[in-house]
């Protein structure tokens, strides 16, 4: 049963949805429900020879019927890899920072690759075959409506306690292949998905009971025709995610 916090929140949505329509349509739309989504997230390198396994299991979630609705998956490229000779072309310096903040947090106890993170904490279970576990937390409705390159969020939090959070956007490549011709991969062809092609955060401003924010999708850093975005909602100062929502554009 929705609470009240969450009908209103469903009635705005509403609103908005027939406003973006009347502007030029919906692109796509997302809704969390209240229990927590898991963001899950990959820190590899087309550089590290260890990370291609890491890549193909990422590959398998795209059949698990989980994805968007029990967890969502962002494949973040580090560049502390390059300097061994490849380049990879998805790296960016802000993702290895991400992840040496997670280390700084206390979340991991090293920063390397392959690294998977499952709701902000160190996630090494894919490497026996363990699927995204449900988290049966409840963490609030998290809305989101695509229209004309732009995104419009809403968050329904359940923490009395939380006044400030930030969103995430990050803009996913799908089925991208590279011919690595130098490094630690050299003449080996990778094959990669939910890759952050950029990522976006912007605070959340208070809305009525909840939260909303209006802001331009990330722009796309490497061409791919399929593209998804991963939107996920955390603390202000912190980056542990507290919900997250997504979905194919």
């Amino acid at each position: 049963m929705l609470t009240h916090h969450s009908r209103s929140l469903v009635l705005l949505l509403l609103i908005s949805m027939v406003s973006v329509a009347e502007n030029g349509g919906v692109d796509a739309s997302f809704s969390s429900g209240e229990r927590r989504v898991a963001l899950v997230e990959l820190y590899t390198s087309e550089g590290c020879s260890s990370c291609p396994p890491a890549d193909r299991w990422f590959t398998k979630l795209k059949a698990d019927p989980g994805l968007w609705k029990r967890f969502v998956p962002v494949a973040f490229h580090v560049d502390y890899w390059d300097y061994i000779g490849w380049h990879d072309r998805f790296a960016r310096a802000d993702y290895s920072a991400r992840q040496r903040q997670y280390a700084e947090e206390g979340a991991a106890t090293a920063v390397y690759t392959p690294g998977l993170f499952r709701g902000g904490k160190d996630w090494r279970g894919w490497r026996n075959g363990e699927t995204v576990a449900i988290d049966r937390q409840k963490a609030g409705v998290l809305s989101v409506i695509v229209a004309n390159n732009s995104a419009e969020v809403h968050f329904d939090s359940l923490d009395a306690t939380s006044r400030q959070y930030t969103v995430h956007l990050a803009l996913l490549g799908m089925n991208l292949r590279t011919a690595v011709r130098a490094g630690e991969n050299r003449g080996r062809s990778l094959s990669h998905d939910f890759v952050a092609l950029n990522l976006v955060s912007v605070p959340l401003e208070r809305s009525g009971s909840g939260y909303t924010a209006i802001t331009k999708l990330p722009d796309k850093s490497a061409e791919a025709e399929d593209i998804a975005l991963a939107v996920w909602v955390s603390k202000e100062g912190a980056q542990k995610p507290v919900q997250a929502v997504g979905g194919y554009l």
